[in-house]
Order: structure tokens, then sequence, then C-alpha cells
């Protein structure tokens, strides 16, 4: 059965179009413009936008934060932390009640090293604790805990083998959470994993909020951040540095905010946004990390103007968890639209901002299949009322989200 999504106003994912219909079958756009086939499956879209599906660039993720994140459309989330690697995802890869997801495994920081700071003794981090090998035997994830460029070096075949999708580095000293000398990789280390990383040909991030950790990342050669620095304002070094490099940022300004101690409790009272919450996940955005007083969202919002004026890909991200308060702030799916509400007030326009959840993270994480409404890819799709291209807040009133041309019966 051909789907025809008609009368809408299209974002491609890099503009908007002329063309007002949408063909979809077997799960692919099979057709952008033209007139809908006689017998095909009429979606009245009068009066909304056709969108690709969002896409997450840093999550750490479960089953069922990945369902709630379809729920906001984001058909496709990135994890940052977690064992949702190529063996270990078959189900969620097959299932269209949920986000597909692509994810880092577990990244390489020294034992003691971030994130395990965050968490109170007992506490189990999001992440199942097997994963499957290529011979199918399963067995625990490769935690790559490394205080030595030899260990680094070793590590990254293991993460290959066993299916991450790219390698993240944690470059981090605990000062911004509270935490301030917990071990850290060195200059070293950190040289030695990202060059034996792009030696096996794997995409690079690193987790970085600090001037002085992104400098480190930088001299490495990372091909993307995980986060933004928000320990001091950005200085002309330090952006012409990262526009020269040709690195990716993903600001998370949604999770800065919340390590300042700025809630989301504001996007919580949007009933588009309330309605689709638990109780338990309403109270973590209304929360927040609290961690770091000292920073000023208005920097980082300037830090993000000048990368953006300078040409660096930026990517929407959120940092989105677990629905516990410590790690508030942050909810999967709804940050999204948040951060794309930063992401305008910082200077983009929101067309924009869409690029950076839509087409600009698929191009550079290698989704060659999504992020753009054109004949070919999957039919990841949301459907809103409005025009968020004009009015960027218009993205929460979903009308419709589809993934591979299956509607979401909640959608």
């Amino acid at each position: 059965m051909t789907i025809a999504i008609t009368n809408a106003r299209i974002f491609d994912g890099r503009e908007v179009l002329d063309a007002r219909t949408v063909l979809v079958e077997n799960g692919l756009i099979t057709a952008v413009g033209g007139e809908a086939p006689a017998d095909a499956e009429i979606v009245d879209a009068r009066g909304g936008t056709l969108l690709p599906g969002l896409i997450d660039a840093h999550v750490h993720t479960s089953e069922q934060s990945l369902a709630l994140a379809l729920r906001f459309g984001v058909t496709t989330e990135l994890e940052m932390q977690g064992s949702h690697t190529r063996g270990n995802r078959g189900h969620i890869t097959d299932n269209d009640s949920v986000a597909d997801v692509r994810s880092a495994g577990f990244a390489i920081t020294p034992p003691g090293g971030h994130p395990s700071e965050l968490f109170p003794e007992g506490f189990e981090p999001v992440g199942d604790r097997t994963v499957r090998y290529p011979n199918g035997d399963f067995g625990p994830p490769v935690m790559p805990f490394s205080t030595t460029p030899e260990q680094a070096v070793a590590f990254i075949p293991q993460l290959v083998e066993t299916g991450s999708d790219y390698i993240k580095f944690m470059v981090d000293d605990g000062s911004v959470e509270g935490h301030p000398g917990i071990p850290a990789l060195d200059q070293a280390t950190l040289d030695a994993g990202v060059a034996e990383a792009k030696r096996h040909g794997m995409l690079t991030v690193a987790h970085a909020l600090t001037v002085d950790a992104t400098w480190m990342a930088l001299e490495a050669g990372v091909d993307g951040f995980a986060h933004l620095f928000l320990d001091r304002p950005h200085d002309d070094q330090v952006i012409g540095l990262i526009a020269r490099s040709g690195a990716f940022v993903v600001p998370c300004v949604v999770l800065n905010a919340s390590l300042m101690g700025i809630t989301g409790a504001e996007l919580a009272a949007d009933p588009r946004v309330s309605s689709r919450l638990d109780d338990a996940w309403m109270k973590t955005l209304r929360s927040s990390f609290d961690l770091y007083h000292k920073g000023a969202l208005s920097d980082v919002m300037a830090s993000v103007a000048a990368l953006h004026q300078a040409g660096v890909d930026l990517i929407v991200g959120t940092d989105a968890s677990v629905p516990v308060p410590f790690l508030g702030g942050l909810a999967h799916g709804a940050s999204v639209h948040h951060e794309l509400q930063y992401l305008v007030q910082a200077g983009l326009t929101p067309v924009e901002a869409l690029r950076a959840a839509t087409s600009t993270p698929a191009r550079r994480f290698g989704l060659t299949d999504r992020g753009r409404i054109a004949e070919g890819l999957r039919a990841d799709l949301l459907l809103v009322e409005g025009d968020p291209t004009s009015a960027i807040s218009d993205t929460l009133g979903i009308q419709g989200v589809w993934r591979r041309g299956v509607r979401l019966a909640s959608g």
C-alpha cells in the first residue's frame, strides 16, 4: 500500500521545498512531489509541515527510552555510552514502535574517571551488561579503562569487533561536576587512542566540558565534540581552531543549562510535552544536575553563536539518560525540541536549527539512509501542525510520526 502525505509544507532536511506531496511504500520514500496514486492511503497534512525524523546525537538509552523518543518524533538516537552496539540491537532495528539507535559502546576513560563520579554507590547506570560477539557468544561489554597509550590502542580493535559505531573519549578531570582531580586521560593516551581509531576507519568523538579539555581533543585530532565547554567564555583562538579542524560540535545546551541548575520546568509546563511524559520523567525534567553554579548560560549561547558564525557544523544532542532527578532537566525526545529552541535563541534560524537535528547529524555520522526527505531514503518522518521553519516551537505540535513508513499509533 502506498501512503501519500499531501498538502504538506515539506522541509527536506536542508530547505523548504515547493513540492507538497510525499509518497511512501515498503518503508521508503518513493517520490517527493507529483500526484497521489488513486489507490493510495491519503494523509491530508493541510496546515502542517512534514520533516525528516529528528536525530538526537547524544543520549544514554534503553528500549523504554527509545519508545519515548519516538513519541516526540525522534526516530534515531545516537548513544554515547551504553550497550546498543551492532550485535545487541537487532530487536530494535526491526521494531517500528521505538526509535532506531547507534552506539559508541563504552567510552575510553581511566579507572575511576568520568562518568563514575556522577553516580551514588550502588547506582546502576543505564545499559545492558552483555554484548553479542561476532562468533555469536554473549559476554561482558568492553570497558576500555585506559591510563596509558598502549592500553587505549589495545582497546580500539576490541570496541570495533564488538560493534561500536564510533569511538568516544572522555576528556574530563571532574572540575565541572564538582569532583576536581578525578583520573583523566593524558594527552599521550588520548593522542594514541584517536590515532588508532582513525587507523580502523572509525569516527572519533570527545566528551569535553572545559576549554582545556577541548584543546586536548583538538590536538589529538578528534572528528567531533559531544559537548560544548562551559567553564569560561570562548575566545577567537579556540573557535578558530575548532572551525579549521573541521570538527562538529554537539553543544548539548540543555545539559549545560542543567549543570548550572536551570531546570526544564518551563518545557514540562507545555501540555504538548506533559501529555507524553509519565510522572518519573516529569519529575526528572523539572529537576537539574545542579553541579556548576559558576557557569553562565549566556556564555554558552555566545559560544554557540560564534561557532555557527565560524561555519562549524552544529548538531542537536541532549545527554538524556534515565529518569532520576540528579540527572535532571532532560527527557528523551522532549529535550530535542528544547535544544532546537535554545539553538534559535543563540542566533540560528529555525531552518538552520532543524538541519542540526536532521541532515547534519546524518551526514556527519554516516547515516546515509536518513536525515532527509528524498526518494530512496527511509520513511522516517515527522508531521507537525504549523510551520517550525518560521516558529521553532511548532516542532512540538506533533500530528504524526513514521518509522520506516510505519505510523506510530500514538503519533
